[in-house]
């Protein structure tokens, strides 16, 4: 065995044991997909309070709100809040067993009431590790989640007219500040306000001083405008009511038109998607080899290079460099150039993440090419880039084909995962920046670097590579899931695979790079479109 193939080997290991130690890693992070869910809800809400004139415009936006909210939006609304409040206790329970594992001493918790700031502390003999540290944040941010979410909740119980359970809701929350128990601490901000809802909706009624301000700073969006005019009315304060009636009604009629925006891609591309896939496999049924989705079908690449080569691409190029060294090396620059990526704004935060990712692509492009130097030059099927073709038509349409088959399969693998099992960490950082110039930058790294990059690894070299050991359908399969895996998140192994797959089944039957770049351009051009505007709410 040659001294290479020892390396690899140890590479290989150290690979392996970090994908493995990522994915575990994901089981308990939430997913953006639930996030998203609430997001959308709150535009969903935002929407009812619109109140049209008889004019065309205003009937128009009132068919269209009906057409997208359907029937009983505040019961919808309140079963959806209600399945994230469930999974989040369910993971500060995991979160509270797992940290008792590493102590003898429960979890203590403590209240900074002029901070608002959560503070928990495990009490041991044995020094915090960073993994109890990660636990202990986690278990911080679900408790302000909760709050979070109890707070509306019982709003929305309330609108329902639950005014009882909302009581109990909010009673709850309050009293948990006082419960020393094994939780993390309350949430003083998220209490008093608790308290002020209590105050407005209980007999008798009991308007606090701070009402307003308490609303304001822990309530948003719908909410904060059921609970704020509750209050004016209490207070009969007709100035107040007008003003909030009118900035409700702007509110409305821009989350109307926002979730058009990202109802009609995803919904028209959907349904055109699924004619596109009828009509693919009629044709392949009356027509055969002479079909769309035959053509190139059996047709494997001459390899020159051997699995060596595949392999030291894949696990030196991509996992290696891309998954643990540069990982490492990167923060190491930072800190010599005095600066810290935790107290990054959105914008620099875009700038890192862009940084880091050329710098990937960079290190595995060349190790990509000193890797196949020997075997130049390659046949004109190799990375190619044909402009003059028909690759529009099969990036368009692998686009218009992955959309449903990622939909169901993302469904299902909702019902699987239960709201966690991790996500990009990108796509948080953009739903929450809501800032123009992050989103462009963002929008460089996720749809001009990450598709060359990705399919000139995954489709140009890795699946024509593996069709010397497999057929062409096994090696589309198999580099479909080694990309998704590549993304370190559990929860979007199988979205992503089937992604790849489309992709694969693009590239193969193209035969051009052109069109699988397209259509990765295309949809990640999707999601961080979507989630810009159901950020900027």
């Amino acid at each position: 065995m040659t001294i290479k193939r020892v390396i690899l080997i140890g590479l290989t290991i150290l690979a392996i044991a970090k994908v493995i130690l990522s994915l575990v890693a994901s089981w308990n992070e939430p997913q953006i997909q639930s996030r998203l869910e609430l997001y959308q809800t709150n535009l969903f809400l935002s929407s009812t309070e619109w109140q049209g004139d008889n004019n065309d415009n205003s009937l128009d936006l009132t068919a269209a709100r009906d057409a997208i909210i359907g029937n009983k939006p505040f019961q919808k609304a309140q079963q959806q809040y209600q399945q994230v409040l469930e999974s989040a206790q369910t993971t500060k329970s995991q979160l509270i067993a797992k940290l008792q594992e590493l102590s003898s001493e429960p979890v203590l918790t403590l209240t900074n009431g002029e901070t608002s700031e959560a503070i928990v502390e495990v009490i041991t003999d044995t020094p915090v590790s960073p993994q109890q540290q990660q636990w202990e944040k986690s278990l911080v941010q679900e408790e302000k989640l909760i709050d979070e979410l109890d707070l509306r909740l019982g709003i929305l119980q309330v609108q329902q007219g639950e005014t009882k359970a909302a009581l109990e809701t909010w009673t709850n929350l309050v009293a948990s500040a006082q419960t020393p128990d094994l939780v993390p601490v309350a949430h003083t901000s998220s209490v008093q306000t608790a308290q002020v809802l209590i105050a407005l909706w209980q007999e008798p009624v009991n308007l606090l001083p701070n009402a307003e301000a308490k609303i304001k700073g822990n309530l948003d969006g719908w909410f904060s405008d059921r609970a704020l005019t509750q209050l004016y009315q209490l207070q009969q304060n007709q100035d107040q009511l007008a003003s909030l009636q009118t900035k409700k009604q702007q509110r409305a009629e821009q989350a109307i038109l926002k979730l058009g925006l990202i109802s009609l891609i995803p919904g028209v591309g959907g349904l055109l998607g699924v004619g596109l896939v009828i009509f693919l496999l009629v044709q392949w049924l009356l027509q055969g080899k002479k079909s769309l989705l035959a053509t190139n079908g059996g047709i494997p690449w001459e390899t020159p290079w051997d699995g060596e080569v595949i392999w030291q691409v894949l696990i030196f190029g991509f996992f290696f460099i891309g998954q643990i060294l540069l990982p490492l090396l990167i923060p190491i620059l930072f800190a010599v150039l005095g600066l810290n990526p935790g107290n990054f704004t959105v914008q620099m935060k875009a700038f890192y993440t862009l940084f880091s990712y050329i710098l990937l692509a960079a290190s595995g492009l060349l190790v990509l090419y000193f890797s196949i130097k020997p075997f130049l030059p390659v046949s004109e099927d190799w990375f190619s880039l044909k402009f003059r073709s028909n690759w529009i038509l099969w990036g368009l349409g692998g686009y218009l084909v992955a959309l449903p088959s990622v939909v169901i399969v993302s469904l299902i693998n909702q019902q699987l995962w239960q709201g966690k099992g991790g996500s990009n960490p990108i796509l948080p950082l953009v739903l929450e920046g809501n800032d123009s110039i992050a989103m462009f930058i963002f929008g460089l790294t996720a749809c001009v670097a990450a598709p060359l990059f990705e399919e000139i690894i995954f489709r140009g070299f890795l699946l024509p590579s593996l069709t010397r050991y497999l057929p062409v359908w096994g090696a589309i399969v198999t580099s479909g899931l080694l990309f998704a895996i590549a993304h370190l998140s559990l929860s979007e192994v199988l979205p992503l695979a089937t992604l790849g797959i489309v992709l694969g089944l693009v590239y193969t039957r193209s035969r051009n790079l052109l069109a699988p770049m397209l259509l990765h351009s295309l949809w990640n051009s999707g999601t961080l479109l979507s989630l810009f505007i159901l950020g900027s709410q």
